[in-house]
Formats: structure tokens, sequence, C-alpha cells
């Protein structure tokens, strides 16, 4: 079920990420990179190359090994990478939590696929990874993103003052939270 490619709208389907990706990472990054600069880390140059993609894939695949992480790529039609999604920081035990990252190409921004793949996420998070509890946070003006985790079930907690350095500077943020049952842990 993880590992499955998930058909979602749009002729856009959400499947895990391979190495293979590495190159239509970097082309969707870059054409998309003055658009989410304003709710993203200031990267390198070498970020944006598919060397650069594929060193972040790499360690990324190493931490899914791990149980530590799951990321997935939303791709279209012919494979090509239109957005990510990726759980980071996966506990077990007692908490059961990840920490939501995600992204979508600015050509396919404000359709709903966000929605549609992170409805998908959870379900994947809560019926194959057995997690109890994901978290987001968002910076203080990404109100299309707050928009999208208040779609999926997530409500805002808090608000966490200098969270993390985005564009420059270390930016307020919004805290949400999505419990996705109420069961005994599981698996």
């Amino acid at each position: 079920m993880i590992n499955d490619l998930h058909p979602l709208t749009d002729g856009v389907g959400l499947r895990p990420v391979t190495l293979d990706d590495a190159e239509s990472f970097a082309v969707t990054m870059t054409r998309s990179r003055a658009y989410t600069r304003r709710w993203e880390p200031v990267r390198p140059e070498a970020f944006y190359t598919p060397e650069g993609q594929a060193q972040r894939l790499t360690g990324l695949l190493a931490d899914r090994d791990a149980g530590r992480a799951m990321p997935w790529a939303l791709v279209d039609d012919e494979d090509r990478v239109v957005g990510a999604m990726t759980l980071a920081s996966i506990e077990r035990g007692a908490f059961r939590n990840a920490r939501l990252g995600y992204w979508i190409d600015v050509d396919r921004a404000g359709r709903g696929l966000a929605t549609a793949a992170l409805t998908r996420v959870c379900a994947l998070a809560r019926d194959g990874l057995g997690l109890h509890r994901i978290a987001a946070g968002t910076v203080l003006d990404n109100i299309a993103s707050q928009r999208v985790l208040t779609k999926c079930g997530f409500e805002r907690y808090g608000t966490a003052p200098r969270y993390l350095h985005i564009n420059g500077a270390w930016q307020d943020h919004h805290m949400f939270q999505r419990i996705l049952h109420d069961g005994p842990p599981q698996g």
C-alpha cells in the first residue's frame, strides 16, 4: 500500500520517491524556486542541480530505509515530479508521530492537488505506517498552506516564535496537528 502509485487528481499520482527522480526534482524545483522562496530555507545553487537532488534523495531514502522518513513524489502522467510530500522525524513507541513537509509545482498550485495528496498521505500514515499524529508548521503568511492543512483535518494548536530559518531569517510558524486515530499503537 505505501509503495503503490495512488491516483489523485488532474492526471497526477502519489508514489514513493526513487533516486531516479533526481533530475525531475531539479527541473521542477528550479522552475518553482521564485514561487516557493518565501517558504523555504535559503539553499546553495548546487541544491537545484540533478547532483544536488541525488544527494538529497540519497539521504531521504536512507532515512526511509531506517524508518525515520517516508518521502513521496507527486508525478504527472509522464512520471515527471510536480510536487512532494514527506513525513520526516518519524517516531515510534508511545508517540507515533511524524513531521510533514510538502510543496507543489508553481504550475500546479491552487488546483486542489495538495489537498488530495495530503488526504492520501494521512490515510497511508495511519493505515500503512501506524502513526497516531502528524505535525506541520507554516510561516504566518502562508495562508494557502494553512487552508490545505485545515481542509485535511489539521487543527492549529499554537504559534512557535522563530521556529525555522526561512528565506534568510528566523520565522515564526503557526503549528498544526492532525490526530489520525485514537486506538492503541499498532505494529
